[in-house]
């Protein structure tokens, strides 16, 4: 069994996609993530993403802990209510969360993601 590093280095030969379309509220965001580790019950995951600055609309059925490594980050829940990030800041998004994501310039972070098997 093997330490798995983090690089903080761009991804390189990262394949990059378009945020689905009916999830945008503005610009014309883009993404692309590597997943370093997964658990054996596949219930863990980790890694690292990048996205380019824009806004759309996002829920999560899974806990994610995130550590910004590049950019600034706001986020709105559905109540309004926002929170501001910027690299080096660390913070956990919980299973139920529902609001916006919206990049304020290209980010790139560590995230480690648990959602229990159904």
């Amino acid at each position: 069994m093997k330490i798995i590093p983090f690089p903080t280095q761009p991804l390189q030969n990262a394949e990059w996609t378009a945020v689905a379309l009916d999830k945008i509220v503005s610009g014309y965001p883009q993404s692309a993530y590597k997943v370093l580790y997964t658990s054996k019950t596949e219930e863990f995951t980790a890694g690292i993403y990048e996205c380019t600055p824009g806004k759309w609309k996002t829920s999560y059925t899974e806990d994610e802990f995130c550590t910004l490594i590049e950019g600034r980050l706001r986020m709105t829940n559905d109540k309004g209510e926002v929170q501001e990030f910027q690299a080096p800041d660390s913070f956990l998004i919980p299973s139920g969360y529902s609001g916006t994501w919206e990049p304020l310039s290209q980010l790139r972070k560590f995230f480690v993601i648990y959602e229990k098997s159904k």
